[in-house]
């Protein structure tokens, strides 16, 4: 009798005690409190990403956009140069010329915008005193963007003087006092190469800087 009754009961679709339903675990429900405030900090967590996205997204736009600051007012540009004498750089140094123009000719071959440039007496020494009191006149500057390849000049060169400056632009940047650049001819040229011929510094000059 009470075998049947169970089998009754199972059969109006209760679990049986036999059924592999019946011992199942029933759902955890959490109080109604309790999931408020996880619904509500999951709304506060999801509100916080999305304004992070934006900001960063923003950031990135600004940080990338080389027309943002121009509009500005643009921001200047850092140069590194060494400087000597006129006739150290361009007529003593043996192998000065050589060096600038295997440069220019690598970056030639490998499409690099060329980086360094030669100022026959530069218009912004005057803005290093303790430079130009220890100078004789006129004066050679090699000026570049590369601060690292300057430096290594300057250890190359040796008898030069190393500093940074910045400009708004490169007209400004090698803007030049126009002077007359000659040297006398040695009456003996004893070196195994020939002597270099005067004006070979000239493809390393900017043609603007004579009008700025």
């Amino acid at each position: 009798m009470l075998a049947s009754t169970a089998l009754n009961l199972g059969s109006f679709g209760g679990p049986s005690l036999n059924s592999p339903t019946h011992n199942l675990k029933k759902p955890f429900l959490l109080p109604a409190s309790k999931s408020l405030h996880l619904l509500s900090a999951s709304k506060r967590l999801t509100n916080w990403k999305s304004t992070t996205s934006v900001r960063t997204a923003v950031a990135a736009v600004d940080s990338s956009d080389p027309t943002s600051k121009e509009e500005e007012g643009g921001t200047k540009k850092k140069y590194h140069f060494v400087v000597a004498n006129a006739k150290f750089m361009l007529d003593e140094e043996e192998h000065f010329q050589e060096q600038l123009s295997e440069r220019l000719r690598l970056y030639g071959e490998r499409g690099i915008e060329q980086d360094f440039w030669l100022v026959i007496e530069p218009k912004f020494l005057d803005k290093f005193p303790n430079i130009t009191k220890r100078l004789k006149r006129p004066a050679v500057a090699l000026v570049s963007t590369n601060g690292s390849w300057i430096t290594f000049m300057k250890l190359r060169l040796d008898r030069v003087l190393q500093e940074s400056y910045e400009a708004d632009s490169l007209e400004e940047a090698l803007a030049s006092n126009p002077v007359n650049i000659e040297f006398e001819k040695p009456e003996k040229w004893t070196a195994p190469y020939p002597k270099y011929k005067s004006g070979w510094w000239e493809p390393f000059l900017l043609p603007t800087t004579a009008k700025v």
